[in-house]
Formats: structure tokens, C-alpha cells, sequence
């Protein structure tokens, strides 16, 4: 016999769980207990959604279930936030909550919320563990959901007798498993409609980050030379300096991207989720679309493909590269003179002298500094649109970019879950100063669990991506003003190396000397968003056009 709380940490560690993030309460003390005892090394945040973050971010780049713990009422009510990233970016995440005794309680309705029933929208399983014999097979189904394809988050609560039962029950080992196969008259229709085309572009979603499917899309597109474009979230799955890529869906239309896929006359769509923004519109009679993905479409009026492949993504694209061979009568020229277009103009701007600083000048230093390794985290901002069009990425999971929750908040903790992953390779967050200020108590996390990584924080004392979108709608500039503290003595307060930046040319070298010096660095990066409507949406539509 052994109390629940050791055969639930027995349960984790048989499903080869590192660390659990979060913030335990009295009813998660059991538990506490038994994780001290365990091989699970417990990362102590300083809020429960960094919590989240940091557990979804470790999901995303290991494939594996992050775990995060939270007690009751307002611990597993901050963790709504990560659940639905984890939910919606498609990455694999176990809430564990605590709750009060359930078969006996004194206290009345004190902090007791349905959390069960708070999570169900934001998860793809929730449980009450109401019984200490039934939590290992709980648990083993918690993580086979929350790993399977389309990965997400699931969600356990423990209430606090249970916890301290006894019982008899033992872990259940993992089953072995494999993906389920396209079917072969899907594979040749698919491989029929590309011998037929004149164009066909290959868009790369977030559905093909995966390690096999990055290997076999880039043997596809250098055995047929048919060019790509990537989502968002789909950033580097094949590496972005390759001669056939297009360029990045980062805008909703009008960029050199859109025009490439106007010109195409297929579009085959792997690993595409309509969680992100759609990087084309389907029209009656227009463009014909070919889905690959893990799962069938789901159908709205902009998506409706004529043709689906739905199974392993790896195996489907090594299916049709297998059948296809090359194909002598394609022509590529126009997609190839849009790419040209495109480069030209990504370059523009990279050596900006002006400060505060512009940028596109911020996303090439950024690119120079960094190794092709090297990862960086994006909060969500107007710069996201800059890194996700103009930062080429080298390899998958190197530009960490929500496209799908698109929450503040998540830049510092995800890329301290990326140096917990990767604690050989550099690491960047990039957060807006409102998105960094959300989460900015976890500095003290990081300076103290000795992390190595750099925040840039790009100040413009204000919600700037809303207030861009505020004036191309017309309205007056209103309600999107802050103050911020000094961001040097902040992170000097913290125990972080805190940097102000006085100059445009000062700005690599700075970033190069944090890098290459241990620690837990903060540089204050004024950002001038002066010229985003002109360079990213009137400019770029004109010239776009041209092509």
C-alpha cells in the first residue's frame, strides 16, 4: 500500500515527467511531499499562468507533457490563460489543481469552484481523481490525450483526502503506438492533381513542426523544387534560407506572400490549423486546395479543400514525393520573381540608423547575433509581424511565435522553459513593454534557478500594436498610454544585469556582449512603430502589387 500522492508522482515519473512548474497550496501538500522524495525536479514560479507557460513551452519543444501545478479557486483559475495557449497552439500540457476534501469538508464553500467544469472548453480532458485506485489509469489517459495529435492541454484535480489515501494501485506503463496511415486513393489523387498542375506552392503550418516531417518536406521540395511558404507558427520547419522559400504569412493580405499564392494554381496545405490566422482565402471556382494534416478539414466559408490527405503528416508527404518524382512541365518563374521581390524588400531597413530604434533594423541585429541554434521567444506585439516576416528561421522550434491564443504575457516564461530544454543554447525573449510587464516577477525565477538569457524589452510606453490598428481604423489616438519603471534598476533589483541602449549602432554589440557573458540580462530598447502603417500595410500593398 502507498498513499495517492506517491503512486501520483510514481505516475509522472513513469511517463518521464522532469519537472512540474507552479505554485503548491495547503491542499497540494501531500503532493509537495511526495515530489520532494521523487526524481522531479519542482520549478517554483511566482504566478501561476508563468507556470502554464513555462509547461506548454516545455511541451512544445520536446513533444512530451509539460506539467504545471496550481492549488485551488485562484491558483487553477490562473491557469485558464495557459490552458487555452496549450489548448489552441496545439502543445501538450497537464494541469494538476488541488480542492478541497471532497468526502468530508468544514469550510463550507471557501474558495470552491467548479474547476473541472471551468477547464472543459479549454481541454481536452478533465478528470476529479475522486478515487486513489483509479488515478493511475487517470493519469496514463490524461497523457496519452494531451499527446496526441493535435496535442493540447488536459487538466487533473486532486482534492486533498484523496491525495492522502491508501492504495494498492501501480503506474501503467505507455502502450505502444503508432499514427494511423493516409489511404493510398488519397495519396494518388493528391499526386495526379500535382502532375496536372502549372504552379503548385506547398504552405507549411504548424501541424508539420515535427522532427520526421521537417526531414521529409525539405527531401520533397529539394527533389521537385516546388517553393514553400510557411505560417506562422510553421517558422523553420524547413529552413528559411532555402532558395525555394517564399516567404512568411505574417499579414493577413496584401504582402508578396499573398501574391505568390494568387499566382499559384495549387496549394498543397500541410499541417495547416484554422486556429492561426489563414494565410489565403478560398473562393468559389479559385484556386484549388490540397489538405495533409493529422485530421480532416474543418470547413468554413475561406476553407474548403478539394482534395484531403489525412494521416501521419510524414509518411503522407513521403508517400506523395515517392510517387511523384519531378515533373518537367511546372513552371515557377513568376513565384520565384515574387521571392526576388520579397528579399529586396526584407532587406530594406536593416542597417536603419535612426533611434529609438526602427524594426526592421531590431529583427536583422537580432538574426546577426543569434546562432542558427539559438532560440527566440516572441510575446505577442506588433513585432511579432516584423520578426515573423523579416528573422529567417534556420531550424524548427527556433522562433517560439503564438499565432494561435496570441496572449501577453508568454515571452519571459517561454524562453525559460526553452534554457531548461536547452541549456547549451542562447536565448532571447522579445517582449513589448506591456507583455513583459505581465509576467516580469518571474526574473527573480530565473536569476534564481542561475538561467542564462537575454530580454529585450521594446519600449514605446504604450499598446502599440493596438494602437496601430486603432488608427487604420479611423479613431482617435485614446486609453493606450502607461508609464513604465526604469527598466535597468528593475532588473538590477531582481539580481539581473539590467542595459539601457542610447543608439541604433550600439544595439548588436550589446546583444552580442549579453549573450556571450552568463546571467540573466535585460536590455531597455526604445522602439519607434512610427512607420508600421506605411512600410507594412500602404508601401507593401503598392509594391506587392507591381509584381
Amino acid at each position: 500500500m502507498a498513499k495517492a500522492a506517491d503512486v501520483v508522482v510514481q505516475c509522472l515519473e513513469n511517463e518521464g515527467v522532469e519537472y512540474v512548474f507552479g505554485i503548491p497550496g495547503e491542499e497540494n501538500l501531500d503532493l509537495l511531499e511526495s515530489l520532494r522524495k521523487s526524481s522531479i525536479r519542482l520549478v517554483l514560479t511566482r504566478h501561476e499562468q508563468s507556470a502554464g507557460f513555462m509547461a506548454a513551452t516545455y511541451g512544445r519543444l520536446t513533444g512530451k507533457t509539460g506539467v504545471s501545478l496550481a492549488t485551488l479557486g485562484p491558483g487553477a483559475t490562473n491557469l485558464v490563460t495557459a490552458g487555452a495557449y496549450a489548448y489552441l497552439g496545439g502543445m501538450p500540457m497537464l494541469m494538476i489543481t488541488g480542492q478541497k476534501p471532497i468526502k468530508k469538508s468544514k469550510q463550507g464553500r471557501f474558495q470552491i469552484l467548479d474547476v473541472v467544469g471551468m477547464m472543459q472548453p479549454l481541454t481536452k480532458y478533465t478528470h476529479q481523481l475522486a478515487s486513489a485506485d483509479n488515478i493511475p489509469s487517470r493519469i496514463r489517459e490524461a497523457f496519452r490525450l494531451a499527446e496526441e495529435e493535435k496535442p493540447g492541454a488536459v487538466h487533473l484535480e486532486l482534492p486533498e483526502d484523496i491525495a492522502a489515501e491508501q492504495t494498492d494501485s501501480l503506474p501503467i506503463p505507455p502502450s505502444l503506438h503508432r499514427r494511423p496511415l493516409a489511404e493510398h486513393k488519397a495519396i494518388l489523387a493528391a499526386v495526379e492533381r500535382l502532375q496536372a498542375a502549372r504552379s503548385p506552392i506547398l504552405v507549411i503550418g504548424a501541424g508539420a513542426n515535427r522532427k520526421m516531417t521537417a526531414k521529409v518536406l525539405k527531401q520533397l521540395i529539394d527533389q521537385t523544387g516546388i517553393p514553400f511558404v510557411t505560417t506562422q507558427m510553421g517558422k523553420g520547419v524547413v529552413d528559411e534560407r532555402h532558395p525555394r522559400f517564399l516567404g512568411n504569412a505574417a499579414l493577413s493580405s496584401g504582402d508578396f506572400v499573398h501574391r505568390a499564392l494568387e499566382a499559384a494554381d495549387l496549394i498543397v496545405n500541410i499541417g495547416h490549423d484554422v486556429i492561426e490566422k489563414p494565410p489565403f482565402f478560398m473562393v468559389r471556382g479559385g484556386t484549388e486546395v490540397i489538405h495533409v494534416n493529422f485530421r480532416s478539414a474543418e470547413v468554413d466559408p475561406v476553407y474548403f479543400p478539394q482534395i484531403e490527405v489525412i494521416g501521419d503528416i510524414a509518411n503522407a508527404v513521403w508517400q506523395i514525393g515517392e510517387a511523384l518524382g519531378g515533373s518537367t512541365h511546372w513552371d515557377f518563374d513568376r513565384l520565384l520573381a515574387i521571392r526576388e521581390a520579397n528579399e529586396a524588400q526584407l532587406l530594406e531597413g536593416a542597417d536603419d540608423p535612426r533611434f529609438p530604434l526602427y524594426p526592421q533594423r531590431l529583427v536583422a541585429d537580432v538574426r546577426q547575433a543569434m546562432p542558427s541554434q539559438g532560440i527566440v521567444a516572441l510575446d505577442n506585439g506588433i513585432y511579432k509581424l516584423w520578426f515573423a516576416r523579416n528573422y529567417k528561421a534556420h531550424m524548427p522550434n527556433t522562433v517560439l511565435l503564438d499565432n494561435a491564443l496570441a496572449t501577453m504575457g508568454a515571452g519571459l516564461p517561454s524562453a525559460m522553459a526553452a534554457h531548461l530544454v536547452h541549456p547549451d543554447k542562447p536565448i532571447v525573449a522579445v517582449c513589448g513593454d506591456g507583455g513583459f510587464m505581465m509576467n516580469s516577477q518571474e526574473l527573480e525565477t530565473a536569476v534564481r534557478l542561475k538561467m542564462n538569457l537575454t530580454v529585450i524589452i521594446l519600449r514605446d510606453d504604450g499598446y502599440g500594436m493596438i494602437r496601430w490598428k486603432q488608427s487604420n481604423m479611423g479613431f482617435s489616438d485614446f486609453g493606450l498610454d502607461y508609464g513604465n519603471p526604469d527598466f535597468v534598476q528593475y532588473a538590477q533589483s531582481y539580481g539581473a544585469r539590467g542595459h539601457r541602449l542610447e543608439s541604433a549602432e550600439g544595439f548588436l554589440p550589446l546583444l552580442q556582449e549579453c549573450l556571450g557573458t552568463p546571467g540573466v540580462h535585460v536590455i531597455d530598447c526604445p522602439i519607434d512603430y512610427s512607420e508600421n502603417d506605411r512600410i507594412l500595410n500602404t508601401e507593401l500593398r503598392m509594391r506587392s502589387a507591381q509584381v
